[in-house]
């Protein structure tokens, strides 16, 4: 082999090594991409998953409440009544005025005792975030709120309906009633305004603010004023949460629920 072959054999090997060097960092890129693709959906399904799982937790709650509820009802409470009337029996065919005094005495414990269960019956079996719309549920807490007097709360939106289902509802109003409790607890605030709109981008936005102290974010603990709270349940149905704050600026709360693409 001449010296010049020999020239163009080790050109030829160069060339060949760098491609075949080449191709495997192309392989190794494409090979890190896709498993970075991979994990990314990974994580996405595990956050899908987490979201599906609260959620379910909720509606089974909701429905294990009523179901304790209609047991309260349909099977201690008909039995306490069946005693009551019983009482009442003994109390009208007693003669002897010191035990009727106990007689009666036993009869007030056990309505008393009937009235409390019916009570935690209603709470329980209580239906009223299924039933009525988000803006009703807000307004009756608004109301509820301005009746007290310790602060004015007014709510505003650009709707005349928005449908939603019961997890979203529930998220919206116990977010909405954990920042109203908060900021008349410890904001000092005057007034409380409430907004929830709906548009091209958004199913719904949520925005709450107060004209109260504020707070300096970074002195507040994990568990502080609710904050927690707030954060899980937003991130039930994937919505986006911020709050800022300032001292002597008062408090916002923005959370966003994106419209799927």
């Amino acid at each position: 082999m001449g010296k010049t072959e020999l020239l163009v054999t080790i050109i030829l090997f160069n060339i060949f090594f760098v491609l075949f060097v080449a191709a495997i960092m192309v392989y190794i890129r494409k090979y890190k991409q896709r498993k970075k693709e991979y994990l990314n959906e990974i994580e996405v399904k595990n956050e899908i998953h987490k979201r599906e799982l609260l959620a379910t937790q909720l509606e089974i709650q909701q429905a294990t409440m009523q179901q304790i509820g209609r047991e309260l009802h349909d099977n201690i409470g008909q039995k306490l009544t069946l005693v009551s009337l019983y009482t009442q029996q003994l109390l009208y065919e007693n003669k002897v005025p010191e035990v009727s005094e106990r007689i009666e005495q036993v009869s007030q414990i056990i309505n008393q005792s009937l009235h409390d269960l019916r009570s935690l019956s209603k709470t329980l079996t209580d239906d009223n975030i299924n039933q009525k719309e988000i803006v009703t549920l807000i307004q009756e807490e608004v109301d509820n709120t301005n009746a007290f007097k310790k602060c004015k709360v007014s709510f505003e939106h650009n709707f005349k309906q928005l449908d939603l289902g019961f997890v979203h509802k529930n998220v919206l109003l116990r977010i909405t009633q954990e920042f109203i409790q908060n900021s008349i607890k410890h904001a000092n605030c005057k007034n409380i305004f409430i907004n929830l709109n709906t548009s091209e981008e958004s199913l719904w936005e949520l925005n709450i603010k107060d004209d109260g102290v504020g707070f300096d974010k970074s002195n507040i603990k994990s568990n502080g004023i609710g904050l927690t709270n707030m954060k899980n349940r937003a991130e039930i149905i994937g919505a986006n949460f911020s709050l800022e704050s300032q001292e002597n600026m008062g408090t916002t709360l923005n959370i966003i629920l994106k419209r799927q693409p």
